[in-house]
């Protein structure tokens, strides 16, 4: 499925070149996603290509981008290392804006079951789904955990994402939740790509609870008196997270949580209206939530009040596609309506189990009716806007860290086209590379 020249695998020398710096020329496309804030509307298929392109970067940091006819020609460029990356296609590294990334082992016996025609809410309440995750985890040893995930942080950078969220939630207990944050913290420090970490420990009420007069109560006490001032104290979070679902957690209890949440200082995000409509889309944006995610079941009157807020509303198909769900969140309404719209994975081992955002925006193109460059902005500076860091990251501009994705197609319309398929031939992370494929 080549498209264009092979590069021989080698990683660039820097012996000859001005401290730190390096041009990357040769490229058939450059997608900047360059621009103020997120995008909306119109704006959001507004994703700056540039045509044999080249970028300039000193020490991790891009100090200038365009044709390459003008970059080439800067003083700093004449003796900087150079890269060709030969006819590819240049997008700002992915922002994977919501992943459940620490977990024990897969849920694949659930899906066989899910295929035969059981629901999730049934697998759930037979001890599936959540609570299952939840068993093998507690089990499970911190290295082993630290381990896989490091695993999976190497997958993450073979598909050209540079930054992740990472959310607790399979642990459910004090323990284990603060486990799973501190574990985020030093895969951050001991790995190339950056981890933005949220509590949730409010994914649903965990077994010991389940059953008992007031566990509900119970439970959520814990998390407002203990845990959300521990993980806030010790930095171990910046956003906290509900899951506002039948079987989890009521509108009620959700804000319970939220409030203990700001009262902490971490940031508001929620899984909202995934499985029914819940008003959890509503509070989110009453409380200034950084996104709501899921969105399936939102009604004309959530689109139009996500829309003139500045709550990002975050999709994510490959939950219902992994599902079997012929219903997905109404995209065009929001980017019609005027809403930020961000795509993410959703990577967990029970609803989408992929790692894949190039695999995320084929199906937002296929399913959700996104063009390509519409796709491409949602999971890159929009995803960016959502964690807070939309000037550091999400496009490729002057400024910016250098974290970029160099793909094996002579157009980027192609990578979403070629559904299933890595054509990711190089990612860096503030100009390191820290993927290139054999």
């Amino acid at each position: 499925m080549c498209l264009c020249r092979r590069i021989t695998k080698r990683r660039p020398r820097r012996e000859n070149a001005v401290s730190g710096s390096l041009l990357i020329s040769g490229a058939a496309q450059i997608v900047t996603v360059r621009g103020r804030g997120p995008r909306r509307g119109n704006s959001l298929s507004n994703i700056g290509v540039i045509r044999d392109g080249a970028i300039l970067v000193r020490d991790g940091v891009i100090t200038a981008v365009g044709p390459a006819a003008r970059i080439e020609k800067l003083k700093e460029s004449k003796s900087a290392e150079k890269m060709d990356v030969g006819g590819r296609v240049v997008l700002p590294g992915f922002v994977d804006a919501h992943t459940h990334l620490i977990h024990a082992a897969s849920r694949a016996e659930e899906y066989e079951l899910k295929i035969r025609g059981a629901s999730y809410e049934e697998i759930g309440r037979k001890g599936g789904g959540i609570l299952n995750s939840v068993k093998k985890l507690r089990a499970a040893a911190a290295n082993d955990l630290k381990s896989r995930a490091r695993g999976f942080l190497e997958q993450f950078a073979e598909y050209g994402t540079t930054t992740v969220e990472a959310k607790s939630g399979y642990g459910l207990d004090v323990t284990s939740e603060l486990r799973i944050l501190s574990l985020h913290k030093e895969l951050d420090s001991e790995q190339p790509l950056e981890i933005v970490s949220t509590f949730l420990g409010a994914h649903v009420v965990p077994a010991e609870y389940r059953g008992k007069p007031g566990g509900t109560r119970e439970y959520l006490e814990l998390l407002e008196q203990q845990l959300i001032p521990e993980v806030a104290q010790n930095g171990l979070a910046e956003f906290c997270d509900v899951f506002c679902e039948r079987g989890a957690f009521s509108l009620g209890e959700s804000r319970r949580v939220l409030e203990a949440g700001k009262a902490s200082g971490l940031a508001t995000r929620v899984h909202a209206e995934q499985l029914s409509n819940t008003g959890a889309t509503r509070m989110g944006i009453e409380l200034g939530a950084a996104s709501c995610d899921h969105l399936e079941y939102l009604k004309p009157a959530d689109v139009r009040a996500i829309a003139k807020s500045n709550t990002v509303a975050m999709l994510l198909p490959g939950c219902d596609f992994h599902l079997g769900l012929e219903r997905y969140a109404a995209a065009r309404e929001l980017i019609e309506a005027g809403a930020i719209v961000a795509l993410a994975t959703d990577f967990n081992p029970g609803t989408s189990p992929t790692l894949s955002i190039p695999m995320i925006l084929a199906l937002a193109c296929s399913r959700l009716r996104m063009s390509p460059a519409e796709a491409i902005a949602a999971a890159t500076i929009n995803a960016a806007y959502s964690l807070g860091r939309v000037t550091r990251i999400g496009s490729i501009e002057v400024g910016k860290q250098a974290d970029l994705a160099v793909f094996e197609v002579a157009d980027y319309r192609e990578i979403p086209y070629y559904f299933g398929v890595n054509t990711c031939w190089m990612t860096m992370k503030r100009g390191e590379m820290v993927h290139l494929r054999d």
